[in-house]
Parts: structure tokens; C-alpha cells; sequence
């Protein structure tokens, strides 16, 4: 199962993050757990400055930007 962290306070390009996240793993088929995290606090931990942030298994693979729902596919898969 894949361990999914979405890092952003709750604007838009976050949501739209989480989102896109959300379809992806449905279209892939897959099992994952899906964590929002909207702390500051805790964004601190991963040592996260800018967002939107996606992280996958513990690596940052999108930073700062919104990735579109095939991107996010092809980095689970």
C-alpha cells in the first residue's frame, strides 16, 4: 500500500492536488493512504517551504506546483 501525503494550508492549487491525487489512485488501481496535511507545524517536519507538496513513500515528487492527474498516475504506478 502506498503512503500518500498531500502538504498544503487549504488553497485552491492544494485542493485541486488533492484531488487529482485521489482520481489517479482510483485509475491505477491501487491501494493507497491518502493524508492531507493542512498543519503548518507538521509541514515543518518534512521540511516543507513551499506548496503544494506531494509525497509518495516518504519522497517529494511534486513541489509548488499542481500535478495533473496522469502525472500523479505514472508516479504511483
Amino acid at each position: 500500500m502506498k503512503d500518500i501525503k498531500i502538504f498544503g494550508p487549504g488553497c485552491p492549487k492544494c485542493k485541486t492536488l488533492h484531488q487529482n491525487t485521489i482520481e489517479a489512485v482510483k485509475l491505477a488501481g491501487i491501494e493507497a493512504n491518502i493524508t492531507k496535511v493542512e498543519d503548518i507545524m507538521e509541514m515543518m517536519k518534512y521540511n516543507v517551504l513551499t506548496t503544494p507538496v506531494l509525497m509518495i513513500d516518504g519522497v517529494m515528487k511534486v513541489k509548488g506546483r499542481v500535478a495533473d492527474v496522469n502525472e500523479i498516475r505514472s508516479l504511483i504506478a
